[in-house]
């Protein structure tokens, strides 16, 4: 197989080394599923993605997104990730400052923000939907949850491109001291065909509003950095609950802390609409050579 061109990406982070890792294969037209999923697993990144020309109409590219074990159909920083792997190639350029990415939840628009310098992109989130609330919501919720003072929000089990159980925090302090039962958060994610559990604090920081940790469990991750798809949820979440609150249009975040990461994502929601987002900074570009199974 020829080489061809690789980044090693830090995604949702202002400075290198605050995010979440990302590879992004730039041109994957010649290889086959068995090849991403190997090289994936070899890299063992939390996810890998795969860059090919668009099949589908109004996309500009098509993405394909593997964790070390699977493929998987959308995943916020690898979306964020690919798309700045596609801008600083030239493969595709922003209509009316919109990218439109094909992955396996269709095509999903992403806003391009600033120059190179500053430049930030924010990804739609799919919709999603509240399917259960309350302590009560399933059996192994209370497990999962043990030493957490539960906030304002009531637990929930939200699905949207991805399914996650969230849970406010009565403080920020406590979230962050916080030492949670993996083995029941791992339970609880089976058992709910979900991602695992994602809790979050409300902050008086001047520089973000929410602090956010996440537990992916499900997928075999004990902690996050940095999580697009679940900050999405956590927006829509709020959002839906409390529409005239002080966060309904729209948050910073702060992400990775307890894990030695410090990401910066940001939330805006128009009109019900969530768009999540960030800087990506590119760590390596250069060229992989890559031809096992």
């Amino acid at each position: 197989m020829d080489p061809i061109r690789y980044f090693h990406l830090d995604v949702f982070a202002a400075k290198r080394g605050g995010g979440n890792h990302l590879g992004v294969v730039v041109d994957a037209r010649d290889w086959t599923e068995a090849q991403m999923q190997r090289f994936a697993h070899w890299s063992d990144l939390v996810e890998t993605t795969y860059l090919l020309p668009p099949d589908a109409p109004k996309a500009s590219y098509r993405v394909r997104i593997f964790t070390p074990h699977k493929e998987i159909p959308f995943a916020g920083h690898p979306s964020i990730g690919s798309a700045h792997a596609v801008l600083d190639c030239g493969l595709a350029q922003p209509v009316d400052g919109l990218l439109w990415q094909q992955c396996g939840a269709g095509v999903l628009p992403i806003r391009v923000e600033g120059g190179d310098a500053g430049r930030q992109l924010l990804l739609q989130s799919p919709d999603a939907q509240v399917l259960q609330t309350g302590l009560d919501a399933h059996p192994l919720l209370p497990s999962a949850l043990q030493g957490i003072d539960v906030g304002v929000l009531p637990p929930a089990l939200v699905d949207g491109g991805r399914r996650w159980w969230l849970a406010e925090c009565a403080n920020e302090a406590s979230l962050r001291a916080w030492r949670p039962d993996h083995e029941a958060i791992r339970a609880l994610a089976q058992a709910s065909d979900s991602m695992g559990l994602c809790a979050f604090a409300r902050s008086a920081q001047a520089d973000y509003a929410l602090a956010v940790r996440a537990f992916p469990a499900g997928v075999g991750i004990v902690e996050d950095p940095a999580s697009g798809a679940a900050n999405g949820l956590i927006a829509a979440y709020i959002a839906h609950s409390e529409p005239h609150g002080p966060l309904a249009r729209g948050y910073a975040v702060s992400q990775g802390r307890e894990i030695g990461h410090d990401a910066r994502l940001v939330a805006r929601i128009v009109d019900g609409t969530v768009w999540i987002g960030g800087r990506t900074n590119t760590v390596i570009d250069g060229t992989l050579h890559w031809d096992g199974l």
